[in-house]
C-alpha cells in the first residue's frame, strides 16, 4: 500500500461524518470513490466489550452467557459478568452469539479468461464481515507454475485486508522445484492444504500421475489434498458437443458438464487418495453423484471431506435456461448449479453428516464480464456471489426449516472449517483465549438479498429478492465491531494473515493404518533358488 493505516483512518474521519446507508456503501463500490481508499466508516476503537444476556452457542454445547473481550480476545464467557463503565456493552438478549463464519473456499482477484474477479481483497471482506463471516481462505493460483511468485502476487493482493484470511495452493504441475516449494509452503508460509483441479483442460487440469504425485507430497508433509472434481477430458468433449449442436449459450454450460462427470472425478479422486492412505477434501460438491461417492468412502472409513456451496444448497439450475442472457450468465460456474433433486439431497447430507461444511466459491465477475461470452459460453468467466450471504441462507435453509440444530450450523458454517484447517480454537469457538471473531444473529429478524444493497462489487447476485429469516445484527472482527445497525465500519489493512499448521486431526492415526497396511502383506516371500 502506497499509505499508512493511521492516514487512511484520518482520511476516513474527514471523509465519512455518517456511516453510508447499504445503498450509498454499495454505489461507492461500484464507481469505485473512496472505497479502497477509505473504506466504510470507522471500526469501534474500544478495545473492551461485553456482550451481555445472549445465548452463547458453540458447535456441542449453548448457554445463556455473558462474553467478555478485550484488545482482541475472548477473556471470559459466564452468566453475569461484571465490568467497569470504560467497556462497550452490547445487549444480545434474546439473540444468538456465535463464532463468526469462516468460508473455506473463495476466490478474490482471481485472474480468469484475461480478465479478474471483480471483488478484491477489500470489497469481498467488507462484504463478507457484513453477512456475518470473519475469516475466509482464498486459493493461491502458481505463476507460470511457481508456488512462490504465486504467493508473493497473493501477499501483495491481500495487503488491503481488513479481516484474516488464510490460503490454499493450487497444484498445476509436478517436479522438484514444486516438490521443495510445497514445504517450504507447510513449513514456513503457514499454508497446510494444496488443490489439484482434475477439470479445465489445458489450463488448471492435472493428470493422474501428476494428482498421484501430488497426494504423496502431501501426505508426507501433513498437508490436506482438496480436488475440484469434474472429468476435465470428458467435459472438453461435452463443450464441443453443445457446440456442434448449435447451444452456445449459458444451459450449454449446464449440458455440457453432467452430474456423472462430477461422480466419476470423485471416485476417481477418493480411490486414488485411498490408495495413497491420506485425506482427502472435495470442494463444491454439486450432485448426488459425488455426494454418493463420498458417502461411500467415510461409510468405509476412508478420511474424505465433502464441502457443499450455499449455491448448490440454494439454487437450482432453472436460472441457466432465462431468456435473458445477463441473468442466465450470472449462475454460470463450475461444477455447475444442478437440478433441484441435487439441492435437496445435499441439504439431506449436510443434515446427516455425509457433507462436513458450507463454503461459497465466491468469484464474482461483473454483467460486462460475464457478456464475453455471449456467442460461446465457454467464454463465460465462471463463478457466483456468496460471501455475503451464505451465513444468512443456510441459517434459513437448515436451522429455520428443522434439519440442523442451532450448534450444527456453528460445526458447519465455522468450527468444522477451523478443526479441518488446524486453527481451532483460536478460531470457530467462544471460548475463554479465542480471537473476538464473533456474530449475533438475531432469529426473529428477515432479511432480503439483492444487488442494490449487497457490498460486493458485483452489479447482480444469484440470490436476487430471496427473503428469509434469521439476520446477522452485530458483526465484531479481532474484537472491533465491524457491522451494526446496518452500518459496515471496516477499514483497508486491518486484516491478519492466519498461518495454519500441518498435521490436522484428519491424520491422526494414518502412520498406525500404514503400519498394518504393510504387515498385512505377507511379502515379500522368501524363496529358495533351485540347485538342479
Amino acid at each position: 500500500m502506497a499509505y499508512h493505516f493511521s492516514l487512511s483512518l484520518l482520511l476516513s474521519l474527514l471523509l465519512f461524518t455518517y456511516f453510508p446507508s447499504n445503498s450509498q456503501s454499495n454505489q461507492f463500490c461500484e464507481a469505485g470513490i473512496g472505497y479502497d481508499e477509505v473504506g466504510y466508516g470507522i471500526s469501534s476503537s474500544s478495545t473492551k466489550l461485553l456482550i451481555k444476556g445472549g445465548t452463547v452457542v458453540n458447535a456441542h454445547h449453548q448457554e445463556i452467557a455473558d462474553v467478555y473481550v478485550k484488545d482482541g480476545i475472548i477473556v471470559a464467557v459466564k452468566p453475569n459478568l461484571r465490568v467497569g463503565d470504560d467497556v462497550k456493552v452490547i445487549d444480545a438478549t434474546g439473540k444468538f452469539v456465535m463464532p463468526g463464519g469462516i468460508d473455506p473456499h473463495t476466490h478474490l482477484a482471481m485472474e480468469a479468461l484475461n480478465t479478474e474477479s471483480v471483488d478484491d481483497f477489500f470489497s469481498g471482506q467488507a462484504a463478507a464481515l457484513a453477512g456475518g463471516t470473519t475469516m475466509h481462505i482464498d486459493f493461491v493460483i502458481p505463476v507460470n507454475g511457481s508456488l512462490i511468485a504465486g504467493l508473493e502476487a497473493y501477499e501483495k493482493k491481500a495487503k488491503k485486508s481488513c479481516m484474516d484470511y488464510g490460503f490454499h495452493m493450487v497444484i498445476t504441475k509436478f517436479d522438484d522445484t514444486v516438490s521443495r516449494d510445497m514445504e517450504i509452503m507447510v513449513k514456513e508460509k503457514g499454508i497446510n492444504s494444496f488443490k489439484f483441479f482434475l477439470a479445465y483442460k489445458g489450463v488448471l487440469m492435472v493428470n493422474d500421475e501428476l494428482l498421484l504425485e501430488g497426494l504423496k507430497r502431501c501426505k508426507s508433509l501433513g498437508a490436506l489434498a482438496m480436488v475440484h472434481a469434474e472429468n476435465g477430458d470428458a467435459v472438453f468433449e461435452g463443450q464441443k458437443r453443445m457446440i456442434q449442436l448449435g447451444i452456445t449459450g449459458p444451459e450449454g454450460h449446464a449440458l455440457s458438464r453432467p452430474p456423472l462427470l462430477e461422480g466419476e472425478a470423485t471416485a476417481r479422486a477418493i480411490r486414488l487418495a485411498g490408495f495413497v492412505n491420506t485425506p482427502l477434501y472435495v470442494v463444491h460438491v454439486m450432485s448426488i453423484d459425488a455426494m454418493e461417492e463420498i458417502a461411500k468412502a467415510r461409510k468405509s472409513g476412508q478420511r474424505v471431506v465433502g464441502e457443499p456451496v450455499v449455491s448448490g444448497l440454494a439454487l437450482d439450475d432453472s436460472g441457466l435456461w432465462d431468456s435473458d442472457f445477463t441473468t442466465a450468465s450470472k449462475y454460470v460456474m463450475s461444477p455447475p448449479i444442478r437440478a433441484s433433486v441435487h439441492g435437496k439431497a445435499l441439504q439431506d447430507a449436510l443434515s446427516n453428516g455425509v457433507l462436513q461444511l458450507v463454503g461459497t466459491d465466491h468469484c464474482v465477475f461483473n454483467s460486462t464480464q460475464k457478456a464475453f461470452g455471449i456467442d460461446d459460453f465457454r467464454k463465460i468467466p465462471n463463478g457466483v456471489n456468496g460471501i455475503e450471504e451464505r451465513m444468512h441462507l443456510v441459517w434459513d435453509l437448515m436451522v429455520e426449516s428443522g434439519q440442523i440444530s442451532v450448534t450444527d450450523y456453528v460445526r458447519v458454517t465455522s468450527t468444522e472449517c477451523a478443526r479441518i484447517f488446524n486453527i481451532y480454537p483460536r478460531k470457530g469457538a467462544i471460548i475463554a483465549g479465542s480471537d473476538a471473531d464473533i456474530i449475533i444473529l438475531n432469529p426473529n429478524s428477515t432479511f432480503e438479498i439483492n444487488a442494490r444493497s449487497h457490498h460486493s462489487r458485483t452489479d447482480t447476485n444469484v440470490y436476487e429478492g430471496r427473503r428469509g429469516k434469521g439476520k446477522v445484527e452485530v458483526t465484531i472482527a479481532g474484537g472491533r465491531v465491524v457491522w451494526e445497525n446496518n452500518e459496515l465500519k471496516v477499514v483497508p489493512g486491518s486484516g491478519k494473515y492466519i498461518e495454519m499448521a500441518p498435521f490436522s486431526y484428519l491424520f491422526s492415526g494414518i502412520d498406525r493404518a500404514d503400519a498394518s497396511y504393510l504387515s498385512s502383506l505377507n511379502a515379500p516371500v522368501k524363496r529358495f533358488k533351485s540347485t538342479t
